[in-house]
């Protein structure tokens, strides 16, 4: 039964669920593009998440570049140029064509500390201990409406032209959509904590196992380390007591020693899900991050791919709440065509890593080996695998008969009028031409800048930092089509 809202009803373009980084940056990004934003979180403001996430890899760094944020961040945490799997695969991440060459080790509350800074100055208005719990759609309105409560046990309505939940594994927001959750445990009973170690580990992010159990550990620069442990003898449930010692164990089988692990600041005891829900969008209603996928932690991918869905999803929705496209139903279902691949591709890369760290049997360590042997062995297998889980060679579908620079990302092209993701900064596009050239009439807000050598390549770049078009020999009749499209 539905409480009465004790207040009048809230109305806003734009209703995010769940404050973890995904609708952080979703609701800064709306907000700076002047639309009016709520963002509902069931933690009481000022408590930290201390959770899994620790590693941002290179394309979420280029993302957090085109929105100012991500010399901060680095100076946060340790960068590490290799990631040595299995005692002796190391992947070189030094030779990435990136600003970025390296992944981030920082907590995730570093991340949500600069995205929520962001979101407030942008105008996004926070409601902590606040949670949905019922929502419907109305086709006559165009409209969400949201009906909420607070830890009081007081509550309220939302009337949003759109909402999107990123409120998590336990998303509220794609139950109420009666939305299903397919999937399977992968690993029960991983131990996770933060602590402080005696002896220096080695200087990147080191996994390994043995077949019955196995461990990382991951710097996060300030005396405080990441470690994870999986035994497969002891997996009790999640809520089973877990202590610093059963982590010491788990490590010391895994690695021959637990460095002198102390002082853990925090520890907890989890499983590790695959998971997709099949349909991103459900009319205004969206989902993204891990309330639309969740998958294993290996590889570290999980906070960057719910980022990335956000990154994707803002500028479309920013484009339909301010009219600036012909075809708004097209533009918002292509998040889910563009992004729902993605997920599939994350659960499929990250299952495989967390299912060779758990290899026993004689035919899957031999199976391991040879995929160790492969990558050591040939640059192209390990920059495949380094471009995968970076993001930095994730590209979309392009149209039929696309320029083959279409859907793809885009460096961070060094332009006369400065880098490309400093102009990409004011969330509009940004269209790239030979000197020269006059600047088009426009739709849409246009940063239009300039090659600084001779070349004659044009691209129309989106505010995601994705090639929307791009012509060898551009005419102006392309152009205006490119830019209406």
């Amino acid at each position: 039964m539905t409480s009465t809202p004790s207040t009048a009803p809230e109305t806003v373009d734009a209703l995010v669920v769940g404050a973890g980084p995904t609708g952080l940056l979703l609701a800064g990004d709306l907000a700076s593009q002047g639309l009016s934003v709520t963002l509902v979180e069931r933690r009481p403001r000022g408590i930290s998440n201390m959770t899994r996430a620790f590693a941002v890899h290179a394309r979420t760094l280029e993302l957090l570049d085109s929105r100012g944020l991500a010399d901060e961040l680095v100076g946060s945490g340790t960068p590490l140029s290799a990631i040595r799997f299995f005692g002796r695969l190391s992947l070189d991440l030094s030779g990435m064509r990136t600003r970025f060459p390296f992944v981030l080790i920082t907590p995730q509350y570093e991340m949500e500390r600069l995205l929520e800074r962001r979101a407030r100055a942008a105008g996004v208005r926070f409601r902590h201990e606040t949670r949905l719990t019922s929502l419907h759609q109305d086709t006559a309105s165009d409209t969400v409406t949201a009906e909420l409560r607070e830890a009081d046990g007081g509550t309220s309505t939302v009337e949003a032209r759109y909402l999107v939940g990123t409120d998590g594994v336990r998303s509220q927001v794609r139950e109420a959509l009666g939305l299903p959750f397919p999937g399977t445990s992968v690993i029960r009973s991983l131990v996770l904590a933060d602590v402080r170690l005696a002896e220096e580990p080695p200087g990147v992010l080191t996994v390994d196992g043995d077949g019955d159990a196995f461990s990382f550990i991951a710097p996060f620069g300030d005396g405080w380390y990441r470690v994870m442990g999986w035994d497969r003898g002891h997996q009790p449930a999640d809520s089973a007591p877990v202590d610093l010692d059963e982590l010491r164990g788990v490590t010391r089988r895994a690695l021959g020693t637990d460095f002198g692990m102390h002082d853990a600041r925090w520890i907890s005891r989890f499983h590790s899900e695959e998971r997709q829900v099949p349909a991103y969008r459900t009319g205004r209603v969206f989902l993204a991050g891990d309330a639309a996928h969740v998958h294993s932690p290996a590889g570290g991918q999980g906070m960057n791919t719910g980022l990335q869905d956000a990154a994707n999803l803002s500028w479309k929705l920013a484009a339909v709440l301010h009219g600036r496209t012909n075809s708004p139903e097209a533009l918002l279902d292509s998040y889910h065509g563009e992004r729902h691949p993605v997920g599939t591709q994350v659960l499929r890369s990250s299952g495989a890593l967390i299912r060779l760290a758990m290899a026993k049997s004689p035919l899957q360590r031999t199976a391991r080996a040879a995929a160790t042997t492969v990558l050591s062995t040939f640059r192209t297998a390990s920059d495949k695998a380094i471009g995968m889980v970076s993001g930095l060679s994730i590209s979309y579908a392009p149209p039929n008969g696309a320029h083959p620079l279409t859907a793809k990302r885009a460096p961070d092209l060094g332009l006369r009028e400065g880098r490309l993701h400093q102009l990409l900064r004011d969330g509009t596009f940004v269209l790239v031409t030979p000197v020269g050239t006059p600047p088009p009439a426009s739709p849409t807000p246009l940063v239009h800048a300039h090659w600084e050598g001779d070349r004659t390549t044009a691209l129309l770049i989106r505010p995601d930092g994705y090639i929307a078009w791009a012509a060898d020999h551009p005419d102006a009749a392309g152009l205006q089509t490119a830019l209406a499209r």
